[in-house]
């Protein structure tokens, strides 16, 4: 088996429906396969799924336990060589799977690589290529430097908005809405880590890839794949909230607090706390249709 493709759903069942029509309508000289997990979906996934999709393997969870749980179910049953994670609101164009297939077959040393992602309007998904949150990068990104200095590869480091979007990128981080893994990193480094329920874990993943085990992680925008961001999220921007923030601590504590002042762990969690708190408060004042996870 050369790929497997493991979705997890909930409560997007038109967008699975279309996700899944064009991973069906890749082309290539590859097998693959596709493992779609659903957490509870209230909105009839499971049943279209069934129906519409009968050659794809369901697992259908009786417990919302999370993303990072959901996917790695999904990894636990994959048997390709390569693994995909992919988001329900991505639209693929057909030579997607074997493009990326052969970007990282051409780079053996690669242990991770991710797309450019567009959002619906066109726009560049700025979570397609990262670094790590490290205590600087985050404080230039949470004090508006990174906007008002977006060329500077100092200032704009997290999204690296200062790098050309149209090329080839060795990077931190890629975001989990199309994320292609090597088996042979996956095997070193584990999966998921499950303490993160949404959000961070794509990026702790992408850490111990790189970081602790050695693999290069690439930006590849020659493929371009669309996603409808945040189409479940944003029905749940409370509790998605403070799992945001969350996910930004423990990111933290994992990594990085051990090597920190604790002074300094003490205001990064007080500052989370408080941009946590923020966050809720700017969004109740919000129209109901205008509100989002975050600020």
């Amino acid at each position: 088996m050369d790929l497997s493709i493991i979705i997890v759903n909930y409560n997007t069942c038109d967008l699975l429906r279309d996700c899944l029509d064009t991973v069906y309508a890749s082309e290539g000289d590859f097998e693959y396969e596709v493992i779609v997990v659903d957490n509870c979906s209230p909105d009839g996934s499971v049943a279209m799924v069934h129906q519409d999709f009968p050659q794809a393997e369901l697992i259908a969870n009786e417990v919302n336990k999370g993303y990072a749980y959901a996917n790695n179910l999904g990894m636990r049953q994959a048997r390709g060589d390569y693994v995909l994670l992919l988001n329900p609101d991505t639209v693929l164009p057909p030579n997607a799977l074997k493009d990326m297939i052969t970007f990282m077959e051409e780079r053996p040393d690669t242990g991770v690589a991710g797309p450019k992602l567009v959002l619906a309007d066109g726009s560049l998904d700025l979570a397609c290529r990262r670094s790590f949150p490290t205590l600087d990068v985050a404080l230039y990104r949470l004090l508006g430097l990174s906007k008002r200095y977006p060329n500077s590869p100092r200032y704009n480091r997290y999204n690296l908005g200062y790098l050309d979007p149209n090329q080839v990128a060795e990077v931190d981080s890629v975001v989990g809405a199309f994320m292609l893994i090597r088996r042979k990193a996956l095997d070193q480094t584990g999966f998921f880590d499950e303490r993160f329920f949404m959000y961070a874990e794509d990026i702790d993943l992408c850490y111990r890839i790189k970081v602790d085990c050695g693999w290069k992680i690439y930006y590849n925008p020659a493929v371009v794949v669309t996603h409808y961001k945040s189409q479940a999220t944003a029905k749940r921007w409370a509790p998605m909230t403070i799992q945001f923030y969350r996910a930004m601590w423990l990111f933290h504590q994992k990594h990085y607090a051990r090597h920190t002042f604790f002074l300094l762990n003490w205001a990064t969690v007080l500052g989370l706390a408080a941009l946590c708190g923020l966050a809720l408060t700017i969004n109740l004042l919000r129209p109901p249709e205008k509100r989002k996870v975050g600020l």
